[in-house]
């Protein structure tokens, strides 16, 4: 059975599916399709979840004997198998006709894959798994469907804007659903749930010149020390919470990191992550600048410093949070705490 999109949250809300196929380029919303069978999969009582990314070397033989036995840690799994090309292989198209053969009630199957080609929508294997279950193509948005989908994303994350305000943004974000999303984070950061109209919604996306937090974070990936020290001074002095400095960096961590993840695992250039990524054009360079020099492990690392400056403000581990902050944009952006240019004593007397 083929569904919209759109359609997606309804039907698991009436029946949830032994097997979902999700397709598609658009990553976000792909990955918001995903998390949704997930989390209705694990209310559902799937509580162990494995994860097959396919590759060159790819065991399907192995994933069919662990799809096929009753795991000692919980009665029913969600299967996760990540089909980046749409491609599973002579072997892995019979593995998955072999499942679909032997389907397990207490299993759930879910395919992740990029864009399918006529070729594969044809393939038997495909046919088979999709008439088993529930396959989600997930499309580009056109322009006509971007101001209903904004309005009812804005909704979901508590902000309340004029129709005005999101014909604004429908003409910021240039079709990239991504950089809406990262919009939508920023004006609920900076405004809560305060109706906004079209004069604060433009000076939101146009005012780059002011000290903000998004400002913050494309200065270290920038690597453009003296700028970055100014805005986290700044940000002090107006009595921004350190949690919500850190919280655009591991905003951004996490996302490098997972970016990072599927360049290594696809053998892709910074070029087509970034593509596949659709990242907003002003910000190509400062991503690509990141995973340059940097891969996965790094970002993990990222993430780990994240967690234990969350303790230190928190109160739960010894240390000055600003401090902490700082050291982890230089991490960050590549450089050394010490360079040329600054001193970290200086950094945190005057931070």
């Amino acid at each position: 059975m083929k569904i919209r999109y759109e359609q997606l949250e309804a039907q698991l809300n009436k029946q949830l599916s032994p097997l979902y196929f999700v397709s598609g380029d658009e990553v976000l919303l792909v990955e918001e399709a995903v998390d949704w069978v997930r989390q209705k999969a694990q209310a559902q009582g799937y509580s162990e979840r494995t994860v097959l990314h396919v590759a060159a070397g790819c065991d399907w033989n192995e994933w069919l004997l662990g799809a096929g036995s009753r795991s000692l840690f919980a009665d029913r799994q969600l299967l996760e198998v990540r089909l980046p090309t749409g491609k599973p292989g002579d072997v892995g198209a019979k593995a998955l006709i072999r499942y679909v053969e032997t389907l397990m009630q207490d299993n759930l199957l879910l395919i992740i894959s990029g864009k399918l080609d006529g070729a594969v929508q044809r393939a038997k294997w495909f046919k088979t798994v999709t008439e088993a279950g529930v396959h989600v193509p997930v499309w580009p948005l056109t322009v006509k469907q971007l101001p209903g989908w904004l309005t009812l994303r804005a909704r979901k994350k508590g902000l309340n804007l004029s129709p005005e305000a999101i014909t604004v943004l429908v003409e910021h974000i240039e079709g990239n659903p991504l950089a809406a999303s990262q919009e939508l984070d920023k004006l609920y950061l900076h405004h809560g749930a305060a109706p906004l109209g079209y004069a604060e919604v433009v000076a939101a996306v146009v005012d780059h010149a002011r000290f903000d937090l998004f400002g913050f974070v494309d200065a270290v990936l920038s690597a453009d020390i003296d700028k970055f020290i100014r805005i986290i001074k700044a940000l002090k002095s107006e009595g921004v919470e350190p949690i919500l400095v850190l919280w655009v960096l591991a905003r951004e961590a996490r996302v490098l990191a997972e970016m990072s993840r599927v360049r290594e695992k696809e053998s892709l250039s910074v070029d087509q992550v970034i593509q596949r990524w659709r990242i907003f054009d002003a910000r190509k360079p400062l991503i690509k600048r990141a995973l340059s020099i940097s891969d996965v492990r790094k970002w993990w690392d990222v993430l780990e410093q994240a967690g234990q400056i969350d303790r230190t403000i928190k109160g739960d581990r010894l240390g000055n949070p600003w401090d902490d902050l700082l050291k982890l944009a230089f991490v960050m952006a590549g450089k050394p705490i010490f360079t040329p240019e600054t001193t970290y004593q200086s950094i945190s007397n005057d931070a």
